[in-house]
């Protein structure tokens, strides 16, 4: 009986050795829209976890935008759901919101010990309709572009100030800064087509200048008409109108016409996110830019770079390997899982990272000196906020279009009339 009982354990152990090393051979998916980059940096970290859990390899997927969205959320709502999907905190929402299947991950953060370089705005946008939906992994950071040879050509330093910013966009828009006399250039290379392009680049411009809220404040106040807001609102929507500093046709532009802009030599002034810098550096404008702070509105306040979002990795409920996935999802806030974010991708949440290997324009991002001002991620907080976006851009486009004759008169009303649609979306949603 003894030597039965002895063989049949030993059996149910190799049973459970070869389980172990079928389940160790495992390959997690990962849906993402970060590009080649991207793959390159989960294929990296997939390396470095499989030293921990030999036999697991991790498998990227890029998309484009659009349909990260389309396939996430058909993929979660049908049950073929990858492992993880990992994106712009909002993007992550949105997937969310029409799936129900996002899982929440306050249980898996509370689980990891080394998590005291998560701040509050951190774990705050992480955060929606009171489940955090992603592990925060990369804050997103957006500074202000200049073309470096374009201010030698006309004479100018890095615009500090708005006056600055305006006059140096002149000179780009008329005095071929790119040493072609018959080319077109333009001061700004911006975007408005849709919600999140036009709103996007006002945030930038609005808590770049030092202030807070560009529509809404948590409280569910609409703050466009307050003194100063105005005057940065008034100022954005001539930029795309009666300064003639950006392309004619920039009111259809979304994020790749923008882009297309930028990198092909056509504009001067633009947005530098952080994953941006690696690329600019030595592909398309080759390192021909200055990276600085969003200009200054007011002498009172101080401008500064702004962190406009923060990517992060979320689990579905149906993922095919759940625990493994949640593994890999931990594993991605550790040192060395963040290193590879800031080398490859130039963005991590840690602060005991080396940046030593970092070019300038990079290391501003990573060791930044300046003010930095969190977007306060209305999302999180106001349930409604999409829809009232949405409103806010078909006004805010309808004005570009037909410029009014009193920009003062025209926030005014705007003001008035968001907040009586705020109202009602407001009842709708309590």
């Amino acid at each position: 009986m003894r030597l039965f009982l002895r063989r049949q354990a030993l059996a149910i152990g190799a049973a459970l050795l070869l389980g172990g090393g079928a389940a160790s051979a495992q390959q997690l998916t990962v849906w993402h829209d970060l590009g080649d980059n991207g793959s390159k940096w989960f294929g990296a970290m997939a390396d470095a976890f499989a030293k921990t859990h030999p036999g697991v390899t991790v498998r990227p997927t890029n998309y484009p935008t659009d349909q990260w969205f389309g396939r996430s959320i058909a993929a979660l709502n049908t049950d073929t759901a990858p492992d993880l999907i990992f994106n712009n905190y909002e993007r992550v929402i949105r997937v969310a919101a029409q799936t129900g299947k996002v899982m929440d991950l306050k249980p898996v953060l509370a689980s990891v010990a080394d998590k005291g370089f998560l701040g509050e705005d951190d774990l705050r946008v992480a955060t929606y309709d009171g489940r955090m939906i992603i592990l925060p992994v990369q804050r997103v950071q957006m500074g202000m572009g200049v073309r470096k040879s374009w201010l030698d050509r006309v004479g100018e330093k890095f615009p500090e100030t708005w006056e600055d910013a305006k006059r140096v966009a002149v000179k780009f828009s008329t005095q071929h800064p790119d040493g072609d006399p018959n080319g077109t250039t333009f001061g700004f290379g911006l975007e408005a087509a849709k919600p999140r392009d036009l709103i996007h680049m006002l945030d930038l411009f609005v808590f770049g200048a030092g202030l807070k809220h560009t529509l809404i404040d948590p409280v569910g106040n609409i703050v466009i008409d307050e003194p100063k807001h105005a005057l940065v609102l008034e100022e954005f929507l001539k930029t795309y109108t009666s300064y003639k500093v950006v392309a004619p046709d920039t009111i259809n532009y979304s994020f790749n016409e923008m882009y297309q802009v930028i990198e092909g030599g056509k504009a001067g002034i633009f947005r530098v996110g952080d994953w941006n810098v690696g690329k600019w550096d030595t592909q398309a404008i080759k390192g021909d830019f200055l990276v600085g702070a969003w200009p200054r509105f007011f002498p009172e306040l101080q401008n500064g770079v702004v962190i406009g979002g923060m990517r992060g990795v979320a689990v579905p409920e149906n993922a095919p390997n759940k625990a493994l996935a949640i593994e890999f999802a931990k594993f991605m806030l550790t040192q060395e899982a963040q290193q590879l974010s800031l080398s490859i991708m130039g963005a991590a949440v840690r602060k005991d990272l080396d940046v030593s290997a970092l070019s300038p324009r990079q290391q501003f991002f990573a060791k930044p000196a300046g003010a930095l001002y969190a977007y306060d991620f209305p999302e999180s907080v106001i349930l409604y906020y999409p829809e009232l976006e949405a409103a806010f851009h078909r006004k805010l486009l309808d004005a570009i279009a037909k410029p009014p004759a009193d920009w003062k008169a025209f926030i005014a009303q705007l003001a008035g009339e968001m907040r009586e649609l705020s109202k009602q979306m407001a009842a709708k949603k309590g």
